[in-house]
């Protein structure tokens, strides 16, 4: 694929760390503005080179770092309502402050094939039993211009504290309906299967139909779609599963219709990049009326990433060191029969990453950041293509995150990726790319940049504008 080698403006720096980024147009206003969400809980805006405060919740969101400074938990998604100039709607997910719980046990789980015990456990006790309490909520712009909370949407117990998605709030702009796409649950190769559970609300890709049942309002804290009352119920419907952890969703028009891409973030091989075009999704009343009736579900044309009996393209593995040579390892199947089962109907991904790649012109990664498609003019070797970001680049000193793209073929197959190549100076501070936006009509890029893989180290972060 051809090299691309672009530019890095910076717009405002200084800031806490990025997880989502963003543009709108205020009511009121004329002229497209880029919103930035952190984690610690504020979201602001760029006007005319100045960041203005749009809404601080930091009081809201839990207190994160206490286990070292690095944490997946925080304000996580915000979007924008499609008629939000006229209407003022805007939707939030965020780990709620005052409710850490005890956690789950095992909290750094890998399974043991040779142990039966380890691949079928259940996650029991849940109203004790957890990490936390993320909450997906309506919030709107009042006649003074101050932002209000409406109402909670969903409020969810997650059994441990990672893999909770990231830019997790995105409107569909094919069905109209807020897109919720929510990891595992956390830990590593899902000790509980959640993610390909239908019950489990954990590791699905969720639309939310904001315009229906308007008068729903703080539900129950839940984890399965049997717990929701019914009017929460006809307000969801799924549209993937087997998610691992998750950058959002993105779309691009391709003639009169719609291509969705995602990812799944790896567990010790490789990073995914899909696409999709067509898909069906499954109301949630429809998944809870078949397990009420022990019927089986119908679940052709839904979405499926794998996780857990695949990473991407490959069973999903444990790695052990050889016994014989220890400067090399085995990699050995974790959940065989469950690969088994999902080889005929997963989705294959459009492009893989890998941990560990010597190739001259590839790179080795640690964790996918975010997808983007980019229809500008702009910048002519990326137009149409789909651009993602990994956090860092492995053996990097000082520590440097990567550009890559890749694109949809006529086909449909999957394809390759190229590296591009970022034309900036860092210095020797580390840059972790941590998150990747676009401008309403997807012509700009905007890439966020943090100094630390700690959201306690605070005042890090820059974002910038990619250009030619």
């Amino acid at each position: 694929m051809k090299k691309v080698n672009v530019g890095l403006r910076p717009i405002v720096s200084k800031i806490n760390l990025p997880t989502v980024l963003k543009t709108a147009v205020l009511p009121g206003d004329s002229v497209e503005r880029l919103f930035i969400a952190t984690q610690v809980g504020e979201i602001f805006y760029v006007d005319e080179e100045e960041i203005r405060t749009f809404l601080d919740i930091s009081l809201q969101v839990i207190k994160l770092g206490s286990q070292g400074g690095y944490d997946e938990r925080g304000l996580l998604g915000l979007a924008f309502h499609p008629d939000f100039f006229h209407n003022g709607l805007f939707y939030l997910h965020y780990s709620m402050a005052g409710s850490q719980g005890s956690g789950v046990q095992p909290k750094d789980f890998k399974p043991d094939p040779c142990n039966p015990k380890t691949l079928n456990l259940r996650w029991t006790n849940r109203e004790s039993h957890y990490d936390h309490i993320d909450t997906v909520e309506e919030w709107g712009l009042q006649s003074n211009g101050h932002p209000k909370k409406l109402r909670t949407l969903l409020s969810l117990r997650r059994p441990f504290s990672n893999h909770n998605g990231v830019n997790s709030l995105n409107f569909s702009p094919e069905t109209g309906k807020l897109v919720f796409t929510n990891g595992d649950g956390g830990s590593g190769y899902d000790p509980f299967n959640l993610s390909q559970d239908d019950m489990e609300i954990a590791g699905k890709i969720i639309e939310i139909d904001v315009r229906k049942n308007t008068h729903t309002n703080n539900p129950p804290i839940v984890t399965r779609f049997n717990e929701l009352p019914p009017a929460s119920q006809e307000l969801l419907t799924v549209m993937a599963k087997g998610v691992r952890n998750i950058t959002g969703i993105s779309f691009q028009k391709v003639y009169n219709q719609y291509i969705k891409y995602t990812g799944n973030v790896g567990q010790e091989l490789v990073e995914s990049i899909f696409a999709f075009n067509h898909y069906r999704p499954i109301p949630v009343t429809q998944i809870v009326k078949a397990y009420d009736m022990n019927a089986k579900l119908n679940q052709k044309g839904l979405i499926n990433l794998g996780w857990r009996g695949w990473e991407g393209d490959f069973p999903t593995a444990i790695i052990r060191d050889c016994s014989n040579n220890p400067a090399l390892d085995q990699k050995i199947s974790a959940f065989y029969n469950e690969a088994i089962a999902l080889s005929g109907h997963r989705l294959q991904p459009l492009t893989s990453y890998f941990h560990d790649d010597a190739r001259p012109d590839k790179f080795s990664g640690t964790a996918l950041t975010g997808i983007q498609p980019y229809l500008g003019s702009d910048i002519p070797g990326l137009t149409g293509k789909v651009i993602f970001t990994d956090v860092v680049r492995k053996d990097s000193e000082p520590k440097r995150g990567t550009l890559a793209y890749t694109s949809l073929k006529r086909d449909g197959k999957q394809n390759d990726f190229s590296v591009i190549n970022a034309d900036y100076d860092f210095g020797t501070q580390s840059a972790y790319y941590v998150s990747l936006g676009a401008n309403l009509n997807q012509t700009k890029l905007y890439l966020g940049v943090f100094g630390s893989m700690k959201v306690t180290d605070y005042n890090q972060g820059t974002i910038f504008e990619i250009v030619p």
